[in-house]
């Protein structure tokens, strides 16, 4: 059993080197500076008098903003709520896209019968599902967490289908030469190969799930970082706006990192020693 395991790990290791020294460090400060210029170019168009006065507010005003958004309690609220949505309705979803997608990549007919259903629907804006979940689930919490949950479901089902597919026949072979059962073909074969493709769906489903709650609590919510930022919209309101939607940038891309680092997605310049 422990050869099997370490022959899944194998076929999806990942033979890349890490990058010297210099390269990271050229890397970084090419972001450093394009990260200036925008901020340089923001700037320059907002005090240029080619938009509405407010429409494109200082870094300074927006850096206020998120100081005094960072310091008071109700934001904390807004947080906790989006926070709780968007955590159940990334595990539902990516949870179940991952059975899912097992399912068809390893069952040829059920693969070739239902999944043509999957691509079709996946492209579509997942919004239009929000007036079905709102007589589902009401208007409270658990309409987004559905509407998010759908939303992280198709790229990971899609994802991991296509993953299994990618895996070794020999390595099946020597599964059903070991008599596997089911279960441990899945845990000794399939997710140790399916780590790519894992990883990915991890962070797509992540981001998609975040608009998918940040929409719903946008259109019809009375808590939430979708909700405050739209509350600020209609007040004009841009420089606390664009400090909350600042702030979900950040957090978002903190969970996109955690992923890349705990799931050890290759990097670009790695080379999958696949087979």
């Amino acid at each position: 059993m422990a050869a099997i395991e370490q022959i899944g790990r194998g076929s999806s290791a990942s033979a890349g080197k890490a990058k010297p020294a210099s390269e990271f460090w050229t890397v970084t400060r090419l972001r450093i500076a394009g990260a200036i210029a925008l901020l340089a170019v923001w700037e320059i168009a907002g005090w240029s008098g080619l938009f509405f006065r407010g429409v494109l507010p200082s870094t300074v005003f927006i850096a206020q903003a998120m100081f005094q958004l960072l310091t008071s309690a109700e934001f904390y609220w807004h947080l906790a709520v989006t926070s709780f949505e968007v955590l159940v309705s990334f595990l539902i979803g990516c949870s179940l896209g991952t059975v899912v997608g097992l399912v068809l990549g390893s069952r040829k007919y059920t693969g070739d019968v239902f999944e043509p259903f999957i691509h079709y629907l996946a492209p579509t804006p997942k919004i239009v599902f929000l007036p079905i979940l709102l007589v589902l689930f009401g208007v409270g919490v658990w309409s987004k967490v559905a509407l998010g949950a759908i939303s992280a479901f198709f790229p990971m089902a899609l994802g991991v289908a296509a993953g299994v597919r990618q895996v070794s026949p020999v390595l099946l072979r020597v599964g059903k030469t070991f008599n596997l059962t089911t279960m441990q073909t899945v845990r000794m074969i399939y997710l140790p190969a399916l780590v790519p493709p894992l990883a990915t769906g991890l962070r797509i489903g992540l981001g998609i799930s975040i608009v998918g709650c940040l929409l719903s609590e946008y259109k019809l919510a009375k808590a939430g970082l979708g909700f405050l930022a739209g509350q600020y919209y209609e007040a004009f309101s841009v420089a606390n706006m664009l400090a909350v939607l600042v702030i979900i940038f950040i957090l978002a891309s903190l969970g996109n990192t955690l992923i890349e680092k705990y799931v050890r997605l290759p990097g670009p310049g790695d080379v999958q020693a696949h087979r």
